[in-house]
């Protein structure tokens, strides 16, 4: 989720990718607003990949899974625990540190790389899956992203991803709610900006562009009431949930509503006469 930004349309100013490189742990502290993504979004996130590798046979351990804009290592160290072979790649030194010295910490043995989207530091076709969660809205170029992902992965081999919609709803949750009310802003200020949030036809155009067939969508969204929402945002503003707790009352669940956030699969497409 680490990657300069690239403004599409009236945008009063890009998502801010320099927070990634602040110093310290700002990715496992529970008092850190990020750590919310590892309570809040990864459960969800997980039951996802867990469905798709289920329809599709495909037993993850001892699978190379590439996981590009990894930040600290919130998502890497849940796929490593199903036995991949992980490489995490990420451009903030900063992030790739941290995620280094929490995996060693756990005892996991994760690959991880400073290495930026556009150029990723990985040999073609080394990968059965590689996914971007969290990601694709703050690339510099999506398009090109999408292209690394299938230059890495192995014919037939699985894309998974999730990003934020540009919808009405998404600016007044992600935006106005998370980042800008002073009553109920829990995220750091230019975390996201909207301008860079991707339609599904998009993303679709892109994936097709790059021989990668989408297969499957599905919305993702916070399981509580907005209403319930809000006073649990207001409570974090006044220091009594610390953002793990929040992300815990606030888990976000799998829903057909694609609005906000929504997740998705795609294979590689193989070439011509090759068995997949």
């Amino acid at each position: 989720m680490r990657f300069s930004c690239h403004l599409k349309g009236d945008s009063a100013m890009p998502a801010d990718n320099e927070i990634y490189n602040e110093p310290g742990d700002i990715w496992w502290d529970e008092r850190q607003p990020l750590h919310a993504i590892r309570t809040s979004l990864n459960p969800a996130r997980m039951q996802y990949f867990a469905s798709v590798f289920s329809a599709l046979g495909l037993d993850p351990a001892g699978k190379v899974i590439i996981d590009v804009g990894c930040g600290g290592g919130l998502m890497a160290e849940e796929v490593a625990r199903l036995g991949a072979v992980v490489i995490g790649i990420d451009p903030s030194p900063a992030s790739i540190a941290t995620a280094r010295a929490h995996a060693a910490d756990s005892g996991l043995d994760i690959g991880y790389r400073v290495g930026v989207g556009e150029r990723l530091p990985a040999d073609d076709g080394c990968a059965d899956v590689v996914y971007c969660v969290d990601v694709l809205e703050h690339v510099a170029d999506l398009d090109a992203v999408v292209g690394e992902s299938a230059r890495v992965l192995k014919p037939g081999g699985l894309y998974l991803f999730e990003t934020i919609n540009r919808t009405r709803l998404s600016k007044l949750t992600a935006i106005k709610l998370s980042q800008e009310w002073a009553v109920t802003a829990w995220a750091p200020p230019g975390l996201h900006d909207w301008s860079q949030f991707i339609t599904p036809a998009e993303l679709g155009d892109s994936l097709a562009r790059h021989g990668l067939t989408l297969h499957h969508l599905t919305g993702m969204a916070p399981g509580i009431s907005p209403l319930a929402m809000i006073r649990l945002l207001r409570q974090v503003r006044k220091g009594e949930l610390s953002y793990a707790d929040f992300g815990r009352l606030a888990t976000f669940t799998l829903t057909s509503n694609l609005r906000v956030s929504y997740l998705g699969h795609a294979t590689k497409n193989a070439p011509y006469g090759q068995a997949k």
